[in-house]
Order: C-alpha cells, then structure tokens, then sequence
C-alpha cells in the first residue's frame, strides 16, 4: 500500500463543516466498523448522495472503505483527526485537555472520587475555547 499524501488542514475542516458529512463521521466514531447499509436509515438523502458525501470524507482522509462479502462498512482514521488536532492545540491558549485532565483521570481510576465543587473549582481556571 502506497503512503497517503498528508491532506491540508483546511482541507479536512471543508469535509466536516457539511452537516451531513458531520452526521456520518458522528455515526462511524461509535463502531470500529460501521455498516454503508445504517446510513440509509439514518440520513435525510438518497443513497447517491451518501456515497457523494461519504466520497468526499475518504478523501479528506477522514474515512477508509471496506469491503467484506457484499456489504461495505466505513472506519473512522482517528489518526487524522488526532493530526488535525495536535496541529490545532498550539493555536489555543491552555494546556491540551489530555495533559491537563490526566491527573484526574488518574486519580479517579485509583478510586478517588472528586466531588462536584472541586470539579467545578479545577474547572474554573480552564479556557473555554469556542470555535
């Protein structure tokens, strides 16, 4: 297999910014691998116009197609949205939320539990990032 060539960051943006398209990314996250067939219950369209949308998330790379038998299903490349996001971090103030909430989360899978007032203290000097 050929190596991908890296895909612009506008790029991926312009492919989630549909509402379908967000739709379908949204659905696709919730399994490793996700049946083409649920789309159509699930989407407002017409088969066409999923396969046109879904043609533009693979390739914005956001996406990878399989074929097993004669069903396709849809994988969601995390990676690039991983990508995507570390290129983003430096752009907004704060610390990332995976630094910042790893001693949380730490302490919780140790059995502390946090009460909801040191929650919301600890949250209180956090950004609040809007896009």
């Amino acid at each position: 297999m050929m190596p991908r060539e890296a895909i612009a960051p506008t790029e991926i943006f312009k492919a989630l910014a549909d509402p379908i398209r967000w739709s379908i990314i949204q659905q696709v996250a919730q399994e490793e691998e996700f049946p083409c067939s649920v789309l159509e219950d699930t989407l407002p369209v017409s088969k066409p116009t999923i396969s046109y949308h879904t043609k533009i998330l693979t390739q914005a790379g956001l996406i990878e197609v399989h074929k097993r038998g004669r069903s396709y299903f849809y994988s969601l490349r995390r990676d690039i949205l991983g990508e995507v996001i570390e290129q983003l971090w430096p752009l907004a103030p704060g610390t990332p939320p995976a630094a910042s909430t790893a001693g949380a989360a730490g302490r919780r899978a140790a059995g502390d539990r946090e009460e909801p007032a040191a929650a919301a203290e600890a949250d209180a000097g956090a950004p609040l990032i809007t896009w």
